[in-house]
This record gives structure tokens, C-alpha cells and sequence, in this order.
């Protein structure tokens, strides 16, 4: 049990921070890219190399699996992406890194709804208010005042509040017993097919792959085999050990890290204010860890 534990703690931990650094990478891309191409990619390169790991179907024995597998395909590749994606068009970037970086406490509202998981104490909500107070120094460091824009910050409060339902999902399909490796292809198949409307939908101009630069490549690579592919197959194993609302507390850590590889990579400033910030993010994180515990959430009973 507590070896379980730990490992889906490094889990966790190892995807957020993968997952705070990816802001590098698509910022590079986005000069050469639109947001939804480079969403496209990612998860296609991601498939195939899943494919290319572990070249064998996965049974499914009910009819109902495959509706979840298609809800967490809809949910957590496409809708939480597109979301978010257009929210950074509509309001400023911290905003969307405030209000999307909620989502653990999404998690517990949906949780306490449709799940039969215990209840978090104080240490949950206490961490929560913490980490927040440290995301939005970080966001808000370059800004005077936070602006309100309505249709893009609503637009990241539902980015935040598909993710919390995505990891219910996630965590009712490890009650499947399936490879979580062929499980997470599973999703990604369900995800790029949604996707595919949208793009035609979007007018999104063909990728012209001759013009690839080295750097877009590796990038590119970067965000689909790393991002996507080991990433998600991390997560979908720590939401299997430690139960949604557990795993969903390290979401709190991906602006910390964020601003800390944007200030190592591209050479941004790391003001004393968002070395607060950081510290009270990540306090804030092993506060709410607290309430795991005794609450190990039990969402397979989501129906």
C-alpha cells in the first residue's frame, strides 16, 4: 500500500512537471502553427507511438467501457484543450492559468456529487486557498490589476471544470482493469476522432511538413512522445493509485513550474514576487495532501 502510494505521488509529480514546461514548447511552435494544429499533432504523434510500444487491441468486454473511454477522449483531449486554448484568445493568459489551475477543487465539487468518495477536511480547503493565493501573485506579476473579461474567463472555468470530469473518468476506466498503457491509447483514439470535425470546421490550413524546422521537430516530439504519450499514461496511473481529487492537488504545481522553466529556458524574469508565489503554490500543495489520507477517494462507484 505504501509503496502504491509513493509511486503514484512520483507519478504525479513527474506529469506536472512535464506539463509546466510544455508552455515552452507550444510558444515556440506558435509561430509556425496554429493552437488547434499543434493540439492535433501532439496526440496523433502520441498515438502512434503508444502503437508503436505496445502493438495490441485492447478488449473491451462491455459496451459501457467504450462509452467511458469516448467521454474521457471528448473531455480530457478535446474539450479541456479547445477550452482553454480559446479562453488565452478572449482573456489574459493569467487569468486562464488562475481559474484553469482550480480545477482539483472542481474535482471535490463533482466528486461529492456523483461519486460515493469521502468527504476532504479542512486540510484540502485550507491548501486550496493557499495555492491559489500563490497562482495568482505569479500570474498577476506582470499585470497591475486583474482584468475581468467575462466570456473568456467563463470559457477557463469550464476548461477547469471538464478536466475535474475528465479525472472521474479516468479514474472509473482504472476500475476496468485494463493496461493503463492501451487504456490511454483507447482515449487518444476517441480524442483525435473528435477532433478531426473540428478542424474542418475551423478552416485550419494543411501542415506543410517540408517547411519543419529542426527546433519545430523536436518540439513537436517533445509534446507528443513526452506530453502526451508518457505523460497521460503517468497520470491516468496516478489517478488509479491515489483517486482523482488526491492526484488532481498537483495541478496546483504547473504555474510554479511554468514560470520557473520560462525564466531557465527563455530567459524571462523570476521576480521576488513570483518566488512567492511559488513558495505559497507549493505549501500549499503539501496542505492539501494532508487531507488525502483519510480520504481516499473512492470514484469507482461513479456511474
Amino acid at each position: 500500500m505504501g509503496n502504491r502510494k509513493l509511486y503514484g505521488h512520483l507519478s504525479a509529480l513527474f506529469t506536472v512537471g512535464i506539463w509546466g514546461m510544455t508552455f515552452i514548447s507550444t510558444k515556440i511552435l506558435l509561430n509556425d502553427f496554429t493552437p488547434f494544429q499543434i493540439l492535433f499533432i501532439r496526440f496523433l504523434l502520441g498515438y502512434f507511438l503508444l502503437w508503436l510500444v505496445s502493438p495490441k487491441w485492447l478488449k473491451i468486454t462491455e459496451k459501457k467501457e467504450e462509452v467511458y473511454f469516448a467521454l474521457a477522449g471528448l473531455l480530457g483531449i478535446v474539450l479541456y484543450y479547445f477550452l482553454e486554448n480559446l479562453a488565452l484568445t478572449l482573456t489574459h493568459a493569467s487569468n486562464v492559468g488562475i481559474i484553469v489551475s482550480v480545477a482539483p477543487f472542481f474535482t471535490v465539487l463533482l466528486a461529492k456529487l456523483f461519486t460515493s468518495g469521502k468527504q476532504v477536511n479542512r486540510w484540502f480547503y485550507i491548501g486550496f486557498l493557499v495555492s491559489l493565493s500563490g497562482i495568482i501573485l505569479i500570474s498577476l506579476n506582470s499585470l497591475a490589476a486583474l482584468e475581468i473579461h467575462p466570456l473568456g474567463d467563463l470559457l477557463s472555468v469550464l476548461a477547469a471544470v471538464v478536466w475535474a470530469a475528465y479525472s472521474l473518468v479516468t479514474k472509473k476506466i482504472s476500475s476496468f482493469g485494463h493496461n493503463i498503457l492501451l487504456a490511454t491509447r483507447r482515449t487518444f483514439f476517441y480524442g483525435l476522432l473528435f477532433m478531426l470535425p473540428v478542424l474542418f470546421v475551423t478552416g485550419t490550413p494543411t501542415i506543410r511538413f517540408e517547411e519543419l524546422t529542426t527546433t519545430s521537430i523536436l518540439n513537436l516530439l517533445f509534446l507528443g512522445a513526452v506530453a502526451s504519450a508518457i505523460c497521460f499514461v503517468t497520470w491516468n496511473y496516478s489517478v488509479s493509485k491515489l483517486g482523482a481529487v488526491q492526484a488532481s492537488v498537483y495541478i496546483y504545481a504547473v504555474p510554479a513550474i511554468t514560470v520557473v522553466t520560462s525564466a531557465l529556458f527563455l530567459g524571462e524574469a523570476f521576480t521576488p514576487i513570483i518566488a512567492l508565489g511559488t513558495l505559497l503554490t507549493t505549501i500549499g500543495l503539501f496542505v492539501s495532501e494532508r487531507s488525502s489520507t483519510a480520504e481516499s477517494d473512492n470514484e469507482e462507484s461513479l456511474s
